[in-house]
């Protein structure tokens, strides 16, 4: 994922900053504590698709 387009992206929920898995197939929302998942480069950033995470 471009690292520009991470830095300006923010979760759609609360505004937060979104963090990047170390395998870059999520972004996480750690005040949230949601998953948004990446599919073929392209977060998707819908929170109704979202998971939760502990």
């Amino acid at each position: 994922m471009d690292k520009d387009l991470l830095e300006i992206l923010a979760c759609p929920k609360c505004k937060g900053e979104l963090r990047l898995s170390a395998d870059e197939t999520e972004l996480r929302c750690a005040a949230c504590r949601l998953i948004y998942r990446i599919e073929d480069g392209i977060p998707i950033l819908l929170v109704d698709e979202a998971e939760p995470y502990e």
